[in-house]
Order: structure tokens, then sequence, then C-alpha cells
């Protein structure tokens, strides 16, 4: 029995594959679910309309995408009612995802219940980062009461990109060092060294570290009390600021990357800063993960942005020939899987991310069924 479900809910809405091995049998997203004329009323109708077009018969399990799972879940957990307690206790660390994820569970577990369900985890993958790359230097009391530390998340892009990119190098993962850089609407990279992860620029929420389409990334934490005081912001909307319309939007009006590069094309000024301040924070990861990893082997660009912005790829390594690292520009205009020059000390890559068969991979392996 190879065959997962994998579901990733949220609010109103359902995407969904179904794996039969690696092979996709079925694919698609129901959108708007409650809203006016959507395409279900709510997640029981929709998850039950897809359940009756697809064939489920012999299901090995739903695999669910979770985003956050704490310092508990460290891997890919079969849910029982423990579990969606705690998935659920953990929805202030994860308002926008967590509750989604929550829903799918339940409904699917009511309509399948002789299937095993499974969860995976965004943050599990980044559970190997040693305590000096999850903890800040704040008062221990307060972090440990209130799990304040570093729990980052794309973690199933980050483990199938990092141990994809071994492959096409035709190297071993436990011997491979990569800098994974995940470029979509949100963004993060992370430091992996031999299949583990040694860092990642997402903490305690997708919030911080890079430049993202509508998320600030990085900021110095007193600009929040400088618009609380100064301002008189109130500070759900300083949150909802720096969530919805920080990032690429807050710089140049649009979340979307091939925009922003269209615009700077055409010589608008406040696109050209933004797509700056983007390559700028990029490199700046970059050089301190070279440092984190101190033997690095490939550096591999995924997810929309990555995967298809070659000005983006061009720009955020430009300069670091010295360190070994080059683009070919004509292999990086193809979007080759590798794209750069023959003969490089650092490979550069350019691996499509499969988060979903990741997680069918991984529910299986909680199953202990072959992968």
């Amino acid at each position: 029995m190879t065959r997962v479900l994998v579901l990733n809910c949220g609010s109103s809405s359902v995407r969904y594959k179904l794996f039969d091995g690696d092979e996709v049998r079925a694919k698609g997203h129901i959108e708007k679910i409650g809203e006016a004329g959507g395409e279900a009323a709510d997640h029981d109708a929709a998850l039950q309309g897809l359940m009756d077009r697809l064939d489920l018969s012999d299901l090995a399990a739903v695999g669910h995408r979770v985003v956050h799972g704490g310092e508990r879940f460290t891997s890919a957990t079969v849910i029982t009612d423990d579990v969606v307690s705690a998935v659920e206790e953990l929805i202030p660390l994860a308002p926008l995802h967590n509750p989604g994820a929550l829903t799918g569970i339940r409904v699917a577990r009511k309509l399948l219940p002789d299937v095993p369900q499974v969860a995976v985890f965004d943050t599990a993958f980044h559970s190997t980062i040693p305590p000096e790359g999850v903890l800040w230097a704040v008062d221990r009391d307060l972090s440990r009461r209130w799990g304040l530390r570093r729990y980052g998340f794309h973690g199933t892009s980050h483990s199938y990109v990092s141990r994809e990119t071994a492959r096409v190098l035709g190297r071993p993962p436990a011997g491979t060092n990569v800098i994974t850089l995940h470029l979509g609407n949100g963004a993060s990279a992370a430091a992996v060294r031999g299949g583990r992860c040694e860092a990642t620029s997402m903490g305690m929420t997708p919030l911080s570290g890079l430049v993202m389409g509508t998320r600030s990334g990085d900021i110095d934490p007193s600009l929040i009390f400088h618009l609380h005081r100064e301002a008189g912001l109130a500070l759900d909307l300083i949150e909802d600021s720096l969530t919805r319309h920080g990032g690429l939007a807050g710089l140049a009006g649009a979340n979307d990357m091939r925009e922003v590069l269209e615009r700077r094309a055409s010589g608008d000024t406040d696109a050209a800063l933004a797509f700056d301040v983007y390559i700028r924070r990029l490199k700046e990861y970059v050089g301190s993960y070279l440092a984190v990893l101190g033997r690095v082997d490939a550096i591999t660009f995924t997810a929309g942005v990555g995967e298809n912005a070659p000005a983006v790829r061009a720009a955020a390594l430009a300069g670091l020939e010295p360190l070994g690292i080059a683009v070919d520009p004509v292999r990086n205009r193809e979007n080759a899987l590798v794209i750069s020059p023959d003969g490089a000390r650092v490979a550069v890559c350019v691996i499509p991310t499969e988060e979903e068969l990741e997680i069918a991979h991984e529910s299986r392996r909680a199953l202990s069924l072959a992968p």
C-alpha cells in the first residue's frame, strides 16, 4: 500500500494530491470555501465532494501539512486525539495556518475513519538546529515559559530540495552541504549539513528573515515599540502592517516579483529599490550560512521566484566569485538544473520543490511503510 492522499487545508481552501508511489494520480484545489460563489459550503462538503470524485481504494494514509509543530513535534506524527489537542494549543504561534489544518484533519478523520492520518510539520526539519541557533538572548524564564525560540518553516521544501540537490550532483546526502533558498511569496533560507538543518531564517513565526511578498522579514524590534508609543498605532495594526503590507508590497506597492522586475526594467525607482533591498537581505543570509557551514557544496534556488526569476538568482550571487560561487548567464536564462559554470567550486542549482511528494514520503515513513 503506497497510495497517499496529501491535503493542505487553509481557512477557505483545500489543495490536494493523490500519490501512488511517487506518481501523481490526481491533484487540484478547492477555493473560496464557505464564501459566496465558492465551490463548497464548508470543509465537510469540500472534502466529501473530493473523496467522492477520487479513487481512494487501498489508501495507505492521508498526509496533512501542518505549519507549526512547536517543540513537541520533530517528525511526521500519526494523528491521535492527543495530537489534535496539541496542534490546537499551538494556534497562537501560527494563527493563520494551524486552524485550517486542524479543520482538514477533523473532517478527514470523520470521513475516512479507517485510514491512518499523519501530520507533517513545516517546523520539523529544523528541529536539528543546535541550541545556539534557535535561542535568542532574552530572559531565559520568559523563553521557557512562552516558547520563545526559532522554529523555522518551509521544512518539507528545504528537506526535499537539499536531498534532491545531492542526487542531481551525484553525491550522498549525508556528505553534502547545501544552502537552500525557498523564494516564493513567503521566503526562507536554510543551511543544511549532511541532510540535517543547521540554520534557517524564519523564527518563532514565518515573519522574520528574508524580505517576502508582503512580510517585512528581519526588523529592529524597537520599530514596534516606536510605532506604538510615538505614532499611537495599536499592536494589532502594527502586526498586520508587518505581515500583510510589508516586504515587496510595502516597498514597491506590489508583492509579485514579476511585477517588480517589469517595473524595475521600465525605470520605476521604487521597484528598483525594493529589488535591491530584497537582494541585499538574500545575500546577507547566503554569506552568514557560508560561515555557519564552513564548506558549501551547493546553493539551490527553489519555489516560484527561485525557480523562475533568473535576475534574482544572478543578482543574489553576484560578486561571490572569489568564494567559488558563480552563475553561468546562459544556463541561468534557461533555468537549467545546474546554472554554475563547469568546474565551479560551489554548484548553483535550480530544483523545483515538491512539498506534497515529501509529505507523502514522510507519511509513509511515519507508518513504517516502504517509501
